[in-house]
């Protein structure tokens, strides 16, 4: 198969324009399926930093200054390009993750330009309100916060960069935007689309680095926003280095969501949603429900029909539309990951299937199942970001609610029951800000996404997205004569 070619023209995008600064530390692009190096990029110097948010901000007064309907329309128009341009998206996300075509094509690009034109759609309606007030009056106004640092990560770099951008870009503010050092591809080829979109040069600026670049970035008193997708450590000082600005902050962070089944669930269904939840992007998705807590009555059940449908999986070239189970990122992530396992085997978890790494070249782990996990294992505890599921037994609801509540994590939740009454029941009192029932995994971009607890603070997507990316301004206004005491 011919891979496309994935070495830009320059390392970063700004000011409408690939742009290099050789000086800056080199950043190798490693093809997961293969562990080869197909690209190279530089990280941003302090001069590049200063030009992409130069541009931003000079960028951001002219969009600003467009109508909400001429803004929307830019949007949208990005949202056609991405659409038409789907398979060679996907093929450079596969490129850059080791995600399997099958998936990235389907959920990648096409999420991306979901959230362009959702928020194009929405752009025109962000509108205040009229406050009468007897004689006198307010009113409100909606305003662009500015520039917006948006900060990606590794496992969804295209969708990552579409989700921060659409809401962004539609409240009338500008981005810069720093790709996870691991994938860098996939950002730049949202900002070239943007600006053949119609957008200002300027407005959605790519710049590449590691967390030196993206410290740098928010610590700029021009920028009014962060945005990022990432690990609970890096949120830490994410949040910090905002604080010290005062600055507006949306976090979507990490998880080790619960997923609860009980023995009334349809059993094929609640595999498939298993599945979905944990092997999903070979694991690497955040809001993962990888505690799997099963119900006595259909346990032994939902561990064997797991390990059948396990065997089901297809590995070899991403690229392949066949292929539907993907390489690690990273060699670093795998090894993390074969550590995790290590740790499961020792600590007394049933390894059912898989349990290490495959043969060949690139960085694969196989689909793992352990069962008979107890609430002490680390396995159970922390985040794994791979494809690791772990059964854990339970008798009755308020056990497992109380269980699948005891993490210091809260992104995502998922409940599988033909109780409808039971499913809303037990939904309502897990800890979590995205939930499913009787599926997982679902981020349509009409509903909010973000967690609770360490998972996060803010919400991604939908309506409330516009909340994050924008301030009111009151203004009142007083149509009789103004009294003073003296």
């Amino acid at each position: 198969m011919t891979l496309p070619a994935p070495q830009p023209k320059a390392s970063h995008f700004v000011g409408g324009y690939y742009i290099e600064d050789t000086s800056g530390d080199e950043i190798a692009v490693i093809y997961p399926f293969t562990g080869e190096q197909i690209a190279s990029f530089h990280a941003a110097t302090d001069g590049i930093v200063e030009q992409a948010i130069a541009a931003a901000v000079h960028a951001q007064q002219d969009w600003a200054a467009r109508s909400g309907t001429e803004r929307g329309r830019v949007l949208r128009r990005a949202a056609d390009i991405m659409r038409a341009r789907n398979h060679e998206l996907s093929q450079l996300e596969t490129l850059d993750t080791g995600k399997p075509y099958q998936e990235t094509s389907l959920v990648d690009a096409t999420s991306g330009a979901d959230a362009l034109e959702y928020f194009g759609g929405l752009a025109a309606s962000l509108t205040g309100e009229h406050i009468p007030l007897g004689e006198d009056w307010a009113y409100t106004m909606r305003e662009p916060l500015g520039v917006c640092a948006g900060i990606g990560a590794w496992n969804y770099p295209t969708q990552i960069a579409c989700w921060k951008a659409a809401p962004a870009l539609a409240c009338g503010n500008a981005m810069v935007f720093k790709p996870s050092e691991t994938t860098t591809l996939c950002a730049l080829k949202v900002a070239e689309i943007l600006v053949e979109a119609g957008a200002p040069p300027g407005l959605f600026n790519v710049i590449q680095g590691r967390g030196d670049v993206g410290a740098k970035l928010i610590a700029d008193p021009r920028i009014a926003k962060v945005s990022l997708t990432g690990s609970v450590p890096t949120g830490r000082k994410v949040y910090a280095a905002a604080a010290e600005g005062i600055k507006n902050v949306t976090m979507e962070l990490g998880g080790k969501s619960p997923l609860l089944i009980f023995d009334d669930a349809d059993l094929e269904d609640a595999v498939s949603g298993a599945i979905l939840a944990n092997f999903y992007s070979s694991g690497q998705v955040c809001s993962n429900g990888t505690r799997v807590f099963v119900q006595a009555g259909i346990y032994d059940a939902f561990v064997t029909r797991m390990a059948e449908r396990l065997h089901g999986v297809k590995t070899g070239d991403p690229l392949d539309p066949e292929v539907n189970f993907g390489p690690l990122v990273s060699a670093e992530q795998r090894d993390k990951v074969l550590g995790y396992i290590e740790a499961g085997k020792a600590e007394g978890a049933r390894l059912v299937t898989g349990g290490g790494a495959l043969e060949g070249p690139g960085f694969w782990v196989a689909p793992t199942l352990f069962a008979d996990v107890t609430d002490e294992m680390t396995i159970a505890r922390e985040e794994i970001f791979g494809p690791v599921l772990s059964v854990l037994k339970f008798d009755d609801e308020a056990e497992a609610v109380a269980r699948g509540n005891a993490t210091e994590f809260g992104l995502s939740a998922g409940v599988f029951t033909t109780n409808i009454t039971r499913a809303h029941r037990v939904i309502r009192q897990l800890q979590a800000g995205s939930c499913f029932i009787n599926s997982y995994n679902d981020a349509p971009v009409e509903v909010p996404f973000g967690g609770s607890k360490l998972s996060g603070v803010g919400r991604e997507n939908a309506k409330a997205a516009i909340e994050h990316y924008s301030q009111l301004k009151s203004v009142y206004v007083r149509m009789s004569q103004i009294e003073a005491p003296f």
